[in-house]
């Protein structure tokens, strides 16, 4: 089990961006996915969640709304593994890209409509997706700032 994020932000006139991260992984060689990670021992999901956000992008978080989980299976060492990963949907709230662990080759801001075209996963793709009216009703109650 894992948990994530969809973070999320909004400037006036413009339409939502998406956080995406860019790895390396010998598996499936340079993806584009969304910040997530396996919990600690007691730790709750929406904890793993805001941690492994904040750690893998360098941002500080808050959890708006879950937005649903993804399922998949992979093989590691030999074993076939069968996964859940739980995200939330989130809004940025300070901290700073640049301070992204190396999980994450580059962590980047991205408009909403270019994020499915640069993302690796078709669950991910879906996971965002399904978020959608849950990112325009967070905007449509959001105080946005003007772009700087």
């Amino acid at each position: 089990m894992s948990a994530g994020g969809i973070v999320v932000r909004f400037h006036e006139g413009a339409e939502p961006e998406i956080v995406l991260g860019r790895r390396f992984r010998a598996r499936d060689g340079v993806t584009w996915s969304l910040p997530k990670g396996t919990p600690m021992p007691g730790e709750a999901v929406e904890e793993t969640a805001i941690r492994e956000v904040r750690e893998e992008t360098g941002l500080d978080v808050r959890i708006v709304e879950p937005v649903g989980q993804i399922e998949y299976r992979f093989f590691q060492a030999g074993s076939r593994i069968q996964k859940t990963v739980h995200y939330f949907l989130m809004e940025a709230t300070g901290g700073d890209l640049a301070g992204h662990d190396g999980e994450f080759l580059e962590v980047r801001w991205m408009p909403w409509s270019e994020a499915a075209s640069l993302m690796t996963f078709d669950t991910e793709r879906g996971i965002v997706d399904r978020s959608r009216p849950a990112v325009d009703a967070l905007l449509a109650r959001s105080v946005i700032e003007p772009r700087t």
